[in-house]
């Protein structure tokens, strides 16, 4: 048996170096790819014969090809060292020359969509597998801009607002932390730190968060101006220019998603916040506290957290997959042995975890920060269904094997499942099971209730914004959020009201985290399905992740009879978690 090990992972399969032979073949394909393409200009009309749009079409798929082996380099390589001046410059250039080519092949997503309706549907019948992705082009029509507004708006992001996104990663992966652990002061990263907020000490606890917002909070004017800068230039484009109907409806679009779901969606959760300060309040009394504070959310159970060495953990999470699939578990596998991961704590590397998938057929890179905890297990667990999610889908186009975004949530919540199934059936201690109901419940907040008000908070602090409102009042706007996902359940310390300046989805990628409350119960509504169909539901799962982006996420939930416009697809998943709690409550009887 193979033994995994903490490495930083290897990117020759996208390019041998930046600069190298196979950066000038690339480049080179791409410069002949794009005039070929530029010369099918001349023969668009709605009258093209269907063999000449589908060549147009394959042009596209490979200039897409060649070009995310260049960008998907210097998005990695910059994430493994955010402080390397190679890499950001490398990163410059590869962002630069993708505006280009956006820009250069700009003119035939909007001469399709300029088509009439049975234009396109002429064309679209033509396409194959890559129907979805010309369906999904149709939608943007109403919001699309001339060729040359276009075209500017391309150019102005690479040195405008993607920049100054950018320039936030630099300003706080260079952040340091120092907190007090049984005596003595260490100095850590984000994720280190991060590391203790399951300490057993309310002290430690406490002196996470304190550290944390301390220090983001001593930058709290700047990354408040980044952000309100994020959120103007959101506005000014998609408001202003495109004429969306709300912030948020871009981001809904882009996931196909209606409006009216994500309303439904966020309205259903305000309703369950009852569930969560139900199980803060027996937390409490589980902990000995009369009641938590916003520190003690993720406070265990036992005095001592279990810790994991990388090649355990790598063999329980491959195991757990094997349990339900085989087919899931080698297409986790091959992430190691391609050495596509990068698992170390390294200062500058970037903070969190994330699957990268940029081709079909290539084994997706994940990037963890992993220092043995259980969380960290159940991190790897979850990155890996990411992977295991694009491998499944590889067969398709490389336009359309990437799921949509609130059904990209699917395979690494249902892995998370897997994981901790299998660690119950490997226990019988009471008091363990117990630990592990509960970190599952901790899990659901931190996916489900905690990213929905994210959202929530987005909504209002892009109104805030353009109401001129201050970073202060903009944070004290904050607070008011929390105090209403925990009611009395929980004090809130004054610190966390900058805690949305610590948030890196605010800034990456506005209103996306709506995407993992759906991911979270969608894959709880498809384990239910499991446990009570067994083995027989293992196709439908696969068909399920092999549709990847090929379809329209309606379609897809509606294969496994789920109805995401129904407000009761979204109480079944916290009457899911209800169930846990009464789990909970009953072992806590039997003690």
């Amino acid at each position: 048996m193979t033994t995994f090990k903490q490495t930083r992972w290897s990117l020759t399969d996208l390019l041998d170096a930046p600069d190298g032979p196979r950066f000038n073949d690339y480049q080179s394909q791409l410069t002949e790819l794009l005039n070929e393409f530029e010369v099918a200009r001349s023969i668009l009309s709605p009258e093209i014969p269907l063999p000449e749009f589908v060549r147009v079409l394959d042009t596209y798929e490979a200039i897409n090809i060649s070009l995310r082996h260049l960008v998907g380099y210097a998005l990695l390589w910059f994430t493994e060292d955010t402080q390397k001046q190679a890499a950001l410059i490398y990163k410059a250039r590869m962002d630069q020359l993708a505006a280009e080519v956006q820009n250069r092949t700009l003119f035939f997503s909007l001469w399709f969509k300029g088509l009439e309706d049975d234009q396109a549907d002429r064309l679209i019948g033509a396409s194959g597998e890559r129907r979805y992705y010309l369906e999904a082009t149709r939608h943007f029509k109403p919001y699309t801009l001339s060729e040359a507004e276009e075209q500017l708006i391309n150019l102005k992001d690479v040195n405008g607002i993607d920049a100054l996104v950018q320039l936030y990663d630099m300003i706080t992966s260079k952040f340091e932390f120092t907190l007090e652990v049984d005596g003595e002061k260490k100095t850590m990263t984000r994720d280190e730190l991060g590391s203790y907020v399951r300490h057993p000490s309310p002290d430690v606890r406490a002196g996470v968060y304190q550290e944390l917002y301390r220090v983001y909070g001593d930058q709290r004017l700047v990354l408040a101006q980044i952000y309100s800068n994020r959120v103007r230039d959101w506005h000014n484009e998609s408001i202003q220019l495109r004429g969306y109907r709300d912030p948020i409806s871009v981001r809904n679009l882009a996931n196909d998603i209606p409006d009216t779901v994500t309303d439904t969606l966020l309205s259903v959760t305000r309703q369950n916040n009852h569930l969560y300060q139900r199980y803060f309040k027996l937390k409490a009394k589980w902990i000995g506290m009369p009641q938590l504070r916003r520190y003690d959310v993720y406070a265990p159970l036992t005095q001592a957290e279990k810790r994991y060495e990388f090649g355990a953990a790598v063999e329980l999470v491959l195991n757990s997959y094997r349990d339900f699939s085989p087919t899931l578990a080698e297409h986790a596998r091959c992430v190691f042995v391609e050495n596509h991961i990068d698992s170390e704590l390294r200062t500058g590397k970037r903070g969190g975890a994330f699957c990268y998938s940029p081709l079909p057929k290539m084994a997706p890179w994940v990037l963890i920060n992993f220092a043995g905890r259980a969380r960290d297990v159940a991190t790897l667990a979850h990155e890996l269904g990411h992977a295991v999610h694009a491998l499944m889908a590889q067969e398709h186009s490389v336009l359309t094997f990437h799921s949509s975004l609130p059904l990209a949530e699917t395979a690494s919540t249902f892995g998370e499942m897997l994981l901790t199934d299998r660690l119950l059936k490997d226990e019988d201690d009471a008091a363990v099971r117990r630990d592990l109901l509960a970190d599952k419940i901790d899990d659901t907040y931190a996916t489900i209730q905690r990213q929905a008000y994210f959202t929530i908070f987005e909504r209002d602090a892009h109104r805030l914004v353009m109401e001129n409102k201050s970073a202060d009042e903009i944070a004290a706007h904050y607070l008011t959020n929390l105090q209403e996902q925990f009611g009395d359940a929980l004090d809130i310390g004054d610190e966390f009201k900058w805690e949305w300046i610590s948030i890196p989805h605010f800034y990456h990628v506005p209103f996306y985290t709506y995407a993992y409350s759906f991911g979270q119960l969608f894959a709880l509504a498809l384990y239910q399905r499991y446990r009570a169909e067994g083995k027989s539901f293992e196709p439908k799962y696969l068909k399920i992740l092999a549709s990847g982006g090929a379809e329209e996420p309606a379609k897809i939930l509606a294969s496994v009879g789920i109805d995401m416009a129904s407000p009761a697809f979204w109480q079944g998943g916290f009457d899911f978690i209800a169930g846990l709690v009464d789990d909970l409550e009953a072992l806590e009887h039997t003690k």
